[in-house]
């Protein structure tokens, strides 16, 4: 993949290893890599698997997502792209919200940096745009998802029954939830602390 070291991207939400930033569409023929190769897709829901997305479809959906609560996952060190988290749904209203999660690039899976952006994205999320419940969908084949979304603190609340067939076998589709009250602001209460003395 290209080096993105001499580009320059905004920092929305800062970790320690990684930080958030806007979608770029200049990343597209990046994402549309990733979609494609079908031990990233496969995790993500029949649409990424079964469609052909090509860059301009991929660009396309680049562009509408920009409008929305979404981001890319970025590396502190070098800017190189690691995929994009973010709401795929939000009920302002109601105050909940539903997280979509791609890490796409296959030299950053299973190091922590899922853990990381799925941290910041539920300190902006909780902390920002003050929602109460927030959730995401997990495969029941995709246990590595599964387990990260459960070390952070999500709880299963549900599933849909044999709701995904892939090669003749059926699987269940998982529901998780969290609620505020069962966050701890990191990221978010560190830097408001440091400079506004917000306790």
């Amino acid at each position: 993949m290209e080096n993105n070291s001499e580009k320059k991207y905004l920092k929305k939400l800062t970790g320690d290893n990684i930080y958030l930033s806007p979608i770029s569409v200049d990343d597209v023929e990046e994402y549309a890599e990733m979609v494609n190769d079908i031990k990233v897709s496969v995790g993500l829901g029949y649409l990424s698997y079964t469609n052909i997305i090509d860059f301009e479809s991929e660009k396309e959906f680049l562009i509408s997502v920009k409008k929305e609560k979404m981001f890319a996952v970025r590396l502190l060190e070098n800017d190189e792209l690691l995929g994009n988290i973010g709401f795929n749904s939000l009920d302002i209203i109601n105050r909940n919200g539903a997280l979509g999660v791609l890490i796409g690039n296959p030299k950053y899976q299973r190091k922590g940096y899922g853990t990381e952006a799925l941290k910041l994205i539920l300190d902006y999320g909780f902390s920002f745009l003050n929602l109460r419940n927030i959730s995401l969908s997990v495969f029941e084949y995709n246990e590595p998802a599964y387990n990260l979304y459960k070390k952070v603190g999500f709880k299963e609340v549900g599933r849909l029954r044999k709701a995904l067939e892939i090669m003749g076998k059926t699987y269940d589709v998982i529901i998780m939830d969290m609620l505020k009250e069962e966050f701890q602001s990191v990221y978010i209460k560190r830097e408001l602390e440091k400079r506004y003395n917000l306790k």
